[in-house]
């Protein structure tokens, strides 16, 4: 017959809990719009039908985009990419000498200007124009038509 063995415990295998997964959130990016410049001390734009009639005169700073500045003013350009070079609803017509003062638009910008309707020698993505100084007193032509993404008639606001 064997004898008992004295009863030795075993180490219990410690199950291993990882730390508590810590979790963190970064505050939305909030599309404020751009700051309105004080009356007379902005750069005059003037934006026209596809006719060529007055809409409205704006003010803006130099540095905005013409699509941010249009929706500021509730002026109706669409952007329905929201600047995101990924469709033609901010289409705008330039003069000529504004036009030539610009960088030459990007693969992305020329990609999308190609489906813009109305597409003319000066136009350009509105989201793609900044403004600077020497654009005070511009007029910034919208065309007749856009090839619209919303179906529902929505329209992008500040």
């Amino acid at each position: 017959m064997a004898t008992p063995r004295a009863y030795v415990p075993r180490a219990v295998p410690r199950i291993h809990f990882p730390q508590p997964r810590m979790f963190s959130t970064t505050p939305a990016a909030l599309h404020e719009g751009i700051q309105r410049p004080k009356p007379g001390e902005g750069i005059k734009i003037h934006f026209k039908d596809s006719n060529g009639n007055l809409i409205k005169t704006v003010e803006a700073n130099e540095g905005d985009d013409i699509l941010s500045i249009a929706h500021e003013y509730d002026i109706d350009l669409e952007g329905a990419c929201e600047g995101s070079i990924a469709c033609s609803t901010c289409h705008v017509i330039l003069d000529e000498d504004t036009f030539f003062q610009l960088e030459e638009p990007g693969d992305d910008e020329n990609d999308m200007l190609d489906l813009a309707f109305g597409l003319t020698d000066t136009s350009r993505l509105g989201c793609q124009v900044k403004v600077s100084r020497d654009f005070d007193g511009i007029s910034v032509q919208l065309p007749s038509a856009t090839r619209n993404m919303y179906v529902d008639g929505a329209k992008p606001g500040h």
